[in-house]
């Protein structure tokens, strides 16, 4: 019996992504696989192009589980890289351009790549981290004259779907951000849910205008490529071109961010388009105002993804509610997605019952494999095959789940999660600040942003010091939208001298 086992499982095989996205190429190696600017590159040309490329990291000693590290902004090479590295078990580690100095240094270093791509936007970027030992391939330049000549590499035998394929960074909650390393079978399960949940089809297409260094465009995208479907990218937020494609395919999530929709929404209004299908449309509804979603809706004719995931999870935990179009009275609650265990668990990790706060676990197959070369943090995190995500539902009796908030204070927005760690990080590395607590304000277009409280050893910092602090160490994003001056002594603390953000809040 145990041999009829072993020999059952070795029939099972390795499904990657890579394969998958090959046997598209087989079935229809003319569809259209990428669309950009007008142009456009059919499943064999991408297929083509990632070999080459596969053989390019080669000469530069990039194999199995080896990493390449991308700085560029949405572009076709940046899909190609992803490919490449699928194809020959390489890890594709993208880098978040919105980042200053120190923090791309960090994460470019803590992951140790073979080789750097960018572009020639972010050239001036890169030089001025002092990497100067690593190699750098320009993707406007040295990358496309290598990748001519480069004979067409063949896949690697022996990937297998646990192996990583990409690491997305997320804010830290130390003050630096963590590589969430995320594997073929991730993807491919993600891809899964995302077709169950919001009923998603091979033949409607994504669009990654949103960084592909956020999950929203790379799990998107993997996914389309592996379902036969395209991908139109766009760098950044374009509503004429998001519009175009929308009128030009059937399409399948269209993510909106807060900070995204207000636009989005004028530049419907003006120019009334003929679009085709879309499944749905939007992200986080929690952090967007009713009407705004109530109107996309209405002009887009599509529901709204009541989600609930992260970096490290996808979709899941909580995100297979839709909520119908140009409705305003419509429920937070969560539904849980597909493919995925859940419990709420309190601070012993024993489940709690319904109608009690507890911090929400998952496990399942899109959960990542763990943050890059962070052991302590993993062991912290990972229990008994449960990641527990540190944000704190109730369960109904009917199954969804509401969110009640995080146990690990974060700050989401637009779209990117925000550590007061982060922040405080920095104010607190300057010596005329004795003390510094960063907390959330809601706020229409992004959601939520953070603002800093300050008690100064020395009176003559200014809020224009504390601006320019931050505008020189911390990406545009995480910096502080209000600076407020208190006495050392008005912070409220615990009995164990933990800051209150919650009673801070309060101050507002």
């Amino acid at each position: 019996m145990a041999d009829m086992i072993t020999k059952h499982v070795a029939a099972s095989g390795k499904v990657t992504v890579y394969g998958l996205f090959r046997a598209q190429v087989q079935k229809n190696k003319d569809a259209i696989a990428i669309e950009c600017d007008g142009n456009s590159w059919s499943y064999q040309a991408l297929d083509e192009q990632a070999r080459k490329l596969a053989s390019v990291f080669a000469s530069y000693g990039v194999v199995r589980g080896e990493r390449v590290a991308i700085l560029s902004e949405n572009r076709p090479e940046y899909v190609v890289a992803e490919m490449a590295c699928a194809l020959v078990g390489a890890i594709l580690a993208c880098q978040n351009w919105r980042l200053v100095g120190d923090e791309l240094k960090h994460c470019i270093g803590l992951v140790e790549p073979k080789v750097i791509l960018t572009s020639s936007r972010f050239v001036k970027t890169l030089t001025g981290l002092g990497l100067d030992d690593l190699p750098v391939l320009n993707l406007d330049d040295t990358y496309q004259k290598l990748l001519v000549a480069a004979p067409l590499a063949d896949p690697c035998p022996d990937v297998d779907p646990e192996d990583g394929l990409v690491i997305l960074y997320t804010s830290g909650t130390t003050g630096l951000p963590k590589g969430a390393l995320i594997s073929h079978r991730a993807e491919i399960a993600r891809m899964s849910v995302l077709r169950l949940d919001c009923i998603i089809t091979e033949y409607d297409a994504s669009v990654a205008w949103s960084p592909l260094f956020h999950m929203a465009s790379t799990d998107q995208t993997l996914s389309a490529l592996m379902s036969g479907a395209c991908v139109v990218v766009i760098d950044g937020l374009k509503a004429d071109q998001i519009v175009g494609a929308a009128e030009r395919h059937s399409l399948g999530w269209l993510v909106m961010l807060p900070g995204s929709i207000t636009p989005m929404i004028e530049y419907l209004r003006a120019t009334k388009p003929k679009l085709k299908h879309i499944a749905c449309v939007g992200a986080m509804a929690d952090l967007v105002p009713r009407q705004e979603i109530a109107e996309l809706t209405s002009l887009l004719n599509a529901p709204y993804l009541n989600s609930f995931g992260a970096t490290e999870t996808g979709l899941p935990p909580a995100s297979a509610a839709l909520i119908p179009p140009a409705k305003t009275d419509y429920s937070l609650s969560k539904r849980p997605s597909s493919l995925c265990e859940i419990k709420l668990v309190d601070e012993v990790r024993n489940e709690v019952l319904d109608g009690e706060p507890g911090e929400l676990a998952i496990s399942g197959p899109t959960v990542f494999s763990g943050y890059w070369n962070a052991p302590e943090t993993n062991a912290i995190d990972f229990i008994g095959g449960w990641f527990h995500m540190g944000d704190l539902f109730l369960r109904n009796p009917d199954g969804t789940i509401d969110f009640v908030d995080r146990a690990k204070y974060m700050i989401k927005s637009g779209g990117e999660n925000i550590y007061p760690a982060e922040i405080e990080r920095v104010l607190l590395a300057e010596k005329r600040i004795a003390d510094a607590v960063v907390i959330k304000k809601l706020d229409d277009k992004w959601g939520e942003v953070p603002i800093v409280f300050i008690a100064r050893v020395d009176e003559s910092l200014t809020d224009v010091d504390v601006e320019a602090l931050c505008r020189e160490n911390l990406a545009s994003y995480k910096r502080p939208k209000e600076v407020h001056f208190v006495a050392l002594s008005d912070f409220p603390r615990s009995a164990t001298g933990k800051i209150q953000r919650h009673e801070m809040e309060a101050w507002l």
